[in-house]
């Protein structure tokens, strides 16, 4: 206390280090200017892009149970080979409240629910194993039987192809990279250097490449964050500001990046697309990806794999590695698929998809018509902190990458 100013600072890390944070966080404040409080407190909602019927947190076991029940009868069903299942529901009923330096105060409800399915199957003296997840921002009801059995037939398919699967030869090659999940390459490989703090202090390749053409023209790349139920959807980031549509690539052109109100400062922008993000209130906030996709292009799938003579199809991924800076990668194909004179003709396994994210995305030479958004439940993770997002794409052809596979 400094006269008649408290100052108030918190931890739960009790150690002397943290203890002694606090004690200085607190006194600063008190020695601080006075600022007048308003008179009282008017949460306001801000928009309503996940309404439920019923929240999580009034969803009990006797009705949790059941479909976890039921997902694991339909996942022993589908198949003889399939040895062993697990299943995992896990929801959440996240409150949010945002107390803003100009007076306004804003009040959210987060609902998030994420389904995994995880099987083994075997044949013989062979073990495969896959898994699927199905994530949105919604109650119970979006667990549908027409939902449920998609990701069921789903997560067979992708264990059960794995018995014929084998590794395609190794070397540089065209990739088409598959609507849907494949998305997560251009979110880890490409999406974080066009995140505003990374170019603000000089370390993304983008630094300095605002209204340069970074893709061919019929590629556009868009982060948004108020697309209904989905997980990376917020009615608000963290700072209070609504979220909506970020172009970042127009027609093969950077046009923008993803602003937090201190990069949006520093870059002089007045107005931005909310996309300050943190994992709670114990972290600060950081500019963000919520739901990062390419959109539509003027090609069709079926055009992209007649172009190729000797190349993959990457469907799947269950990992990889990413310097965000320079944009190099390494990502583990789960499923996939060989092309052979414009023909699909085997499925493969065990790929490691080894470049550079922003000359990835200079090589694509063909873009499907076929954009899809991955229903699975993405979690990014940035300097410690983890957020929900999502991820969508059409099918894309990479010219050129070079494929982690068998020497032959």
């Amino acid at each position: 206390m400094v006269g008649d100013q408290t100052g108030f600072a918190f931890t739960e890390d009790l150690t002397p280090a943290s203890m002694l944070q606090a004690a200085r966080t607190a006194a600063t404040i008190a020695s601080g200017a006075h600022a007048t409080l308003p008179a009282h407190f008017d949460p306001r909602r801000q928009g309503d892009l996940y309404p439920v019927k019923r929240p999580w947190s009034e969803i009990g076991l006797n009705e949790k149970l059941p479909l976890i029940q039921k997902v694991e009868s339909l996942l022993r069903a589908a198949d003889p080979a399939i040895d062993k299942v697990t299943v995992q529901l896990t929801d959440t009923d996240e409150r949010v409240l945002i107390a803003t330096l100009d007076g306004r105060l804003l009040a959210d409800r987060r609902p998030s629910a994420l389904l995994g399915l995880m099987v083994t199957a075997k044949r013989g003296d062979q073990t495969q194993s896959n898994m699927v997840s199905l994530g949105a921002r919604d109650g119970i009801d979006f667990y549908t039987d027409d939902r449920l059995k998609a990701q069921v037939d789903e997560v067979a398919a992708r264990t059960l192809v794995l018995f014929d699967a084998r590794r395609p030869p190794a070397g540089e090659m065209p990739v088409v990279l598959a609507a849907g999940a494949s998305s997560v390459l251009l979110h880890e490989a490409i999406g974080h250097g066009m995140e505003a703090d990374f170019n603000r202090i000089g370390t993304s390749i983008y630094s300095d490449m605002i209204g340069k053409p970074v893709a061919a023209p019929f590629v556009t790349v868009v982060d948004q964050g108020n697309l209904p139920h989905e997980l990376g959807t917020l009615n608000m980031d963290d700072e209070g500001n609504a979220t909506g549509r970020a172009v970042l690539v127009e027609k093969g052109i950077l046009k923008s990046y993803l602003h937090d109100n201190i990069s949006a400062r520093h870059y002089g922008i007045a107005q931005h697309v909310g996309s300050g993000r943190r994992e709670s209130y114990r972290y600060s906030i950081m500019p963000r990806m919520t739901t990062t996709f390419m959109e539509n292009g003027p090609h069709t799938r079926d055009e992209i794999v007649a172009s190729i003579q000797h190349g993959i199809i990457a469907e799947t991924f269950t990992g990889g590695q990413v310097a965000i800076g320079p944009g190099d990668f390494t990502f583990y194909v789960k499923n996939g698929w060989l092309v052979e004179n414009g023909k699909i003709t085997a499925p493969i396994k065990d790929v490691n998809l080894i470049g550079n994210g922003p000359e990835a995305l200079k090589r694509i030479t063909m873009v499907a018509d076929d954009f899809k958004l991955d229903p699975g439940g993405w979690v990014c993770g940035k300097n410690g902190q983890s957020v929900p997002v999502s991820i969508g794409m059409p099918s894309a052809l990479v010219s050129r990458m070079t494929v982690g596979g068998e020497n032959v």
